[in-house]
């Protein structure tokens, strides 16, 4: 296993918490931060725009990834041109499909020509990747974001999967491969071995990167000490 200096994969942070972005931001390991609509409702959001302009003066310098919400498909234009125009450095998120089911590979291929940086979310197939390469401007930045957490949460694994996501995109230089909802720091590893471009995690998972490389039987220890610390404070008796 590579040390965390030895790792080619960019790592993201994934969130809505303000705190956790201004905190995050000082780490030099991180590279950029992504949201969606759940995580701001989660953390109690209300002004869209409001939000992302502040996260934008906030991290001026790396990408930030802001999603539409709307569902049909000028209206999710719309939006794409307002938040693209919020700052150089966002990337501005548009989802595989809408409710209906229906591809947005007309508004992603829109966009992409005109030089917008998209990051296309909430793939899970090679042939969702392989539809959206077809869409994506060769001159274009762009991410295409595979949520290989949520595969494995079918049990499926998605080593495998991502690796024919990277394939699927060769013809797509500037598309860089993103590792969505990770469950464990693990999967940072997975995804930089399979050759992923970037992973993005909530700042709980980016927080156990201090125990790469931790001695096994020091970190068995202070896992016994941290039971009998609990315990005691915890008063219990039998």
């Amino acid at each position: 296993m590579p040390t965390i200096e030895q790792l080619k994969i960019k790592l993201f942070c994934d969130g809505a918490d303000m705190d956790s972005i201004l905190s995050m931001y000082k780490n030099p390991w991180i590279k950029g931060f992504t949201t969606n609509p759940t995580l701001m409702r989660k953390a109690g959001i209300s002004g869209y725009e409001a939000f992302g302009r502040r996260v934008l003066a906030a991290v001026p310098d790396r990408p930030v990834s802001l999603e539409v919400f709307a569902d049909d498909f000028e209206n999710m234009e719309i939006q794409a041109r307002k938040i693209a125009s919020w700052g150089s450095n966002v990337n501005v998120k548009i989802p595989v499909m809408n409710t209906k089911g229906e591809f947005t590979g007309s508004l992603i291929k829109t966009l992409s020509s005109e030089g917008i940086t998209l990051n296309i979310t909430a793939l899970m197939t090679v042939d969702q990747v392989k539809q959206v390469a077809e869409c994506l401007d060769p001159n274009t930045p762009a991410i295409v974001s595979v949520f290989a957490g949520r595969v494995a949460d079918t049990g499926v694994d998605p080593v495998p999967l991502m690796a024919e996501c990277l394939i699927a995109l060769k013809d797509r230089p500037k598309a860089e491969l993103l590792w969505a909802s990770p469950r464990e720091l693990l999967n940072v590893f997975q995804a930089d071995e399979v050759g992923c471009h970037i992973i993005t995690a909530t700042p709980d998972i980016l927080g156990k990167l201090k125990t790469v490389g931790k001695d096994l039987f020091d970190f068995s220890l202070d896992t016994v000490k941290m039971f009998f610390t609990d315990a005691t404070a915890a008063g219990f008796s039998i």
